[in-house]
């Protein structure tokens, strides 16, 4: 098993690594909108939080050497059920590889987030 953190996306606020790697498989902690360079969410809306969670995951995903097409599957979570479309314009101009996905409303996200992506990816460098 290795951890995988880098600065390029949020920190960890809590127990937790930003992505860890068994096998030949990544499995992704949860992104949020939140800014890496300034610690908190400075997007406004669905859309720009969307993109946000999208770079976050990105830039995880690149320090474990991997990138978006490697993603077999995500969990989306949406404050507001109604973001649905507008969100779903965003995640795919991200996720070109149609992973698999299941997405649902929540009632709260952390630090007032519109939205969160977890992820799973095969890592070609890890393939046996």
């Amino acid at each position: 098993m290795k951890i995988f953190h880098t600065d390029k996306a949020p920190a960890a606020v809590g127990p937790y690594s930003q992505a860890v790697a068994a096998g030949d498989m990544i499995y992704l902690s949860g992104q949020i909108a939140i800014q890496p360079s300034v610690g908190k969410i400075v997007a406004v809306g669905i859309a720009a939080q969307a993109e946000q969670c999208c770079k976050n995951l990105e830039a995880v995903l690149a320090e474990a050497g991997a990138s978006m097409k490697d993603v077999v599957k995500t969990t989306c979570f949406l404050a507001d059920i109604g973001d649905f479309q507008a969100f779903n314009e965003v995640y795919a101009k991200h996720f070109v590889s149609k992973p698999a996905r299941s997405c649902v409303a929540v009632k709260d996200l952390p630090a007032g987030a519109l939205c969160e992506i977890e992820a799973i990816a095969e890592c070609p460098k890890r393939k046996k």
